[in-house]
């Protein structure tokens, strides 16, 4: 007969790296959430308007770059290392943005940052695979969740503050004792175990998956606007990723320690939840990002007030994450949780969508709860579900894959919602000038100007409701986006099979269990009982299980 399993207590030295992991989110998170209210007033001063989706585009493709190749490398050479650098490379990516003199500089700092975010993003959610086990493991992440989630609300806020009062830059400067406290505290603190193992690394597959990265997201973000969708720019750009698409999963095949395993991919669960932290990340950062553009640029709030939009979607976020964490390691179920989360937030889009340029902050506000408590009740959970069915040895490359994907999706996500907000902009405007009205006028606040509140105060009441409206059915159909997505999200998660989740971090869930739990195990996840009897064949010959 089996034993009740002794109840988890986290030691004291894993509570020090989890306060170390939480301070490095907490510095790659703040600086990503604070800019959010500011980039209207950044793109009004720079320039740049036709191109506003880059200054967070920018970040994000360089961190889907960056998350599969740390993941792997760690995975190698072991994770403190790779944290500590991701920390010192974000903060000079910070620096730089700080002093940027226009807005393509401003893109390059972001992308610097991007470096270092795709370091600390899928390292903190590895290490605490690393330490904690899979079925205690759901409030630690709603925990870590919960860190992204206050600095999504302190973030916005104070950016608008700082913006309104200090100026954009020192949006920048004031979370560098941020990341100086993180760094501190990560170097004296951070101290895993790793057995190093000799292998060659995937130059092949790196070259070929950031090339595809590359090309598929210039082609999505300028697409329409820079050049026209059907020219020969955005075709070779297409072309390219799709050569190089087919390149890197031939590499991969044959490579001796390949970037990204293509046998993780055939497993389901991990393959279906890859698809749906895809959509979701669609979905949730093309929202965040272009509700503070509706919020001042169709209802007309400041910067501080956009911020404090943005609040209830995030504290619906942190309650929900939180709770939802305790509830999956008191039941041992996910699934429920998570489609019942997609549906929810699946309604907060529809709110969206159904706004028009009469909207008020009100009706904002509640799409945005909704959404809110959606993605805590699911977002998080992807993760968790990928990492209770891989071996310790393949922890970093599995979870970097959930960021990865995660990544690409928020990266393609802006991109679209902006493509689909820029693209014909101005036509709209000039839609609904009133009559006798010069089209010079729609051409110029399509220039840059309709996210200006002082431009728009110094235009005619006709014209300024023009833009409004306008810019409301641009948005209007860009939000629209998110339901189709969202429906492909639900039946992917749906379609999960369920394994029960692990007591301990070891790599087989059959270790510490009696005869009778081996049965059960076996019987309700045939799938995940032939990857432990699997993964218990000897180890290959110049490789060793992570430390």
């Amino acid at each position: 007969m089996s034993t009740a399993p002794t109840p988890y207590r986290m030691s004291r030295e894993h509570q020090r790296v989890f306060i170390g992991l939480m301070l490095g989110m907490l510095v790659a998170s703040i600086s990503q959430t604070i800019v959010g209210p500011a980039l209207p007033r950044i793109v009004a001063e720079l320039g740049g308007m036709s191109h506003y989706s880059w200054v967070a585009t920018a970040a994000m493709l360089v961190s889907a770059v960056t998350v599969p190749i740390v993941g792997k490398l760690s995975d190698l050479f072991g994770r403190r290392e790779f944290y500590i650098g991701g920390i010192i490379v974000f903060m000079a990516g910070t620096v730089f943005a700080g002093f940027a003199q226009s807005f393509w500089m401003l893109v390059v700092a972001r992308g610097i940052q991007g470096l270092g975010m795709g370091t600390l993003m899928p390292l903190s959610q590895t290490i605490i695979g690393d330490i904690i086990p899979p079925r205690q493991r759901g409030k630690y992440q709603g925990l870590m969740g919960a860190v992204f989630g206050v600095t999504s609300v302190a973030g916005p806020l104070a950016g608008g503050l700082i913006t309104d009062h200090l100026g954009w830059r020192w949006l920048f400067f004031v979370t560098l004792p941020i990341g100086l406290l993180a760094l501190t505290f990560i170097v004296r603190f951070l101290h895993l175990p790793h057995e190093p193992r000799r292998a060659v690394i995937d130059y092949p597959g790196i070259a070929t998956l950031s090339t595809a990265l590359v090309a598929l997201l210039i082609a999505v973000s300028s697409g329409g606007t820079s050049w026209a969708w059907g020219s020969s720019t955005s075709l070779g750009l297409f072309g390219l990723s799709l050569v190089s698409t087919i390149a890197f999963v031939a590499i991969e095949l044959r490579a001796v320690e390949p970037l990204l395993p293509l046998r993780l991919l055939a497993d389901r669960t991990i393959a279906l939840s890859l698809i749906a932290s895809f959509g979701i990340a669609i979905v949730m950062f093309g929202s965040i990002i272009y509700i503070p553009v509706y919020a001042q640029g169709v209802v007309g709030v400041n910067a501080t007030d956009s911020g404090l939009i943005l609040m209830p979607l995030m504290l619906g976020f942190i309650i929900c994450g939180i709770l939802t964490g305790l509830a999956i390691t008191r039941t041992g179920h996910y699934r429920p949780f998570m489609l019942t989360g997609i549906a929810i937030m699946a309604g907060g889009v529809l709110l969206l969508t159904r706004l028009d340029h009469t909207a008020t902050a009100t009706q904002l506000t509640v799409a945005m709860v909704v959404i809110g408590v959606g993605l805590g009740m699911a977002m998080q959970q992807y993760t968790l579900v990928v990492q209770n069915v891989v071996t310790r040895a393949d922890m970093g490359t599995a979870t970097a894959s959930t960021q990865f994907f995660r990544n690409v999706g928020s990266t393609v996500g802006i991109a679209i919602y902006g493509t689909v907000m820029a693209t014909g902009l101005g036509r709209s405007i000039a839609d609904h000038l009133p009559a006798g009205t010069p089209r010079g006028a729609a051409s110029q606040m399509d220039a840059g100007s309709v996210l200006d509140p002082d431009a728009l105060a110094n235009v005619p009441p006709g014209v300024a409701e023009a833009v409004r409206w306008g810019l409301a059915e641009q948005l209007g159909s860009a939000f629209m986006l998110g339901l189709p997505v969202l429906a492909v999200v639900f039946i992917a998660t749906f379609f999960i099979p369920h394994a029960p989740l692990r007591e301990t971090t070891h790599d087989h869930p059959v270790e510490d269990a009696g005869q009778d739990e081996i049965d059960a195990y076996a019987a309700e996840s045939p799938e995940a009982a032939r990857r432990s009897a699997g993964s218990r064949m000897p180890t290959s010959v110049g490789s060793s299980p992570q430390g």
